[in-house]
């Protein structure tokens, strides 16, 4: 991400290097080494079929009875044939496999039946993945039950930026854990009161991870609820870690980008639009800043080599695949289930396989989604101009 600074500018920089942006990241061939049990035995496969799948279906044949419609929490499910999903030939099936792996760490109860069979075709090409698919799941249009907004797909990511372990003149802004009282006020101190408030500052005293140097920065990773940091520690080492939310002063969440607008500041309110009104206007963005009385602490963890090819853990608690994870409300779409989004825009043209792995307060309704775009300031562009039409079917064990 930029910065008002030219320290914060080198920052970005740095991270640009240090974070390599995981946009569709493709974690090629995880797993496929774990020893498995062989699929369970079926038909025999007609001559040039892969092994464990017998008489592919294709979409021509796709004309069995359909089974009834579903209600799940406040959406409405109608089933459809696989032909009606777009673009279900063209999506690169081995990339959405390392999400549906990782989302058998911890398999909803209707899907854990499938994860022998989805680690054995880690290793499987793409059409013998896609064929499996159409055998043993149906595909539902996801419906609302009631009049709801128009369906919308936005994104989010991971912050990724430079930090020191204690303050600078060029590092400055801390990121907290969570106070030792947090839970005795309800709600907590203010935005604006944590940072002028003694008594907040004096139960805050001893809580610091650690120092960013652009506030801006700070609050995209309380808005985004985690991030990563480089840091450097007062002995010249540096450690990569990982923040994730810890809990929050319970104040009511404002947009700054909505603040903004009210005081007809912008008209763009995407978060680089944002970020572009703070480097022209300085003077004004503590004020932009307290609009916000919300404020998230966090928990620090070692940012390990093979976590870093994932993003954070989700709500379902597997770590999020970039291009693969999406936030969904829970009310309409279990954790776990794969989804067949289609949402084509002037950003990213999207028909692919993802699974629901993730949550967020603003994500309500059936048709809505928030997508897992990577880490780092080019993910963090695109997931703050990410605003299009969505379409969803949600992919269920026959």
């Amino acid at each position: 991400m930029s910065s008002s600074s030219t320290s914060a500018t080198s920052a970005s920089s740095t991270m640009s290097s240090m974070f390599p942006v995981l946009v569709f990241a493709v974690i090629v061939g995880m797993l496929a080494s774990c020893a498995a049990p062989p699929l369970a035995p079926g038909p025999r496969p007609e001559p040039g079929q892969p092994a464990g799948v017998a008489a592919a279906p294709s979409l021509a044949d796709d004309n069995a009875p359909l089974p009834p419609a579903r209600v799940t929490g406040k959406s409405r499910w109608q089933p459809v044939r696989w032909s009606e999903l777009p673009g279900l030939a063209d999506d690169a099936m081995d990339q959405a496999w390392n999400a549906w792996v990782r989302d058998c760490e911890r398999p909803a109860a209707p899907f854990a039946a499938l994860c022998r069979d989805v680690r054995q075709l880690s290793i499987a090409a793409p059409q013998e993945q896609r064929a499996w698919m159409m055998q043993r799941l149906q595909p539902y249009r996801i419906e609302p039950l009631q009049p709801s907004g128009d369906p919308l797909l936005t994104g989010y990511y991971e912050p990724a930026m430079d930090a020191s372990r204690v303050p600078t003149a060029a590092e400055s802004v801390p990121l907290y854990r969570p106070p030792a009282l947090l839970a005795m006020r309800r709600p907590w101190y203010t935005r604006q009161e944590i940072e002028t408030d003694p008594k907040a500052r004096a139960a805050l005293r001893g809580h610091e991870i650690a120092y960013v140097a652009d506030p801006l920065d700070a609050l995209s990773l309380q808005i985004q609820g985690s991030g990563r940091l480089r840091i450097r520690e007062p002995d010249g080492r540096v450690t990569l870690a990982r923040l994730s939310f810890a809990g929050s002063n319970d104040q009511p969440y404002r947009s700054v980008g909505g603040w903004l607008l009210q005081q007809r500041a912008i008209t763009d309110a995407s978060w680089p639009g944002i970020k572009a009104w703070a480097r022209a206007n300085p003077q004004r963005v503590q004020e932009m800043l307290w609009a916000n009385p919300r404020y998230v602490f966090f928990r620090e963890a070692p940012l390990s080599a093979l976590e870093a090819d994932f993003g954070p853990r989700g709500a379902q608690g597997v770590g999020l695949t970039p291009g693969r994870s999406i936030a969904v409300d829970k009310d309409s779409i279990p954790f776990g289930t794969p989804v067949w989004l289609s949402s084509p825009g002037p950003l990213l043209n999207l028909n692919r396989l993802v699974f629901a792995q993730d949550t967020g307060g603003a994500i309500v309704g059936a048709v809505r989604a928030d997508f897992f775009v990577g880490s780092g300031p080019e993910a963090g562009d695109i997931a703050g101009r990410l605003k299009q039409p969505l379409a969803l079917w949600a992919l269920w064990p026959r």
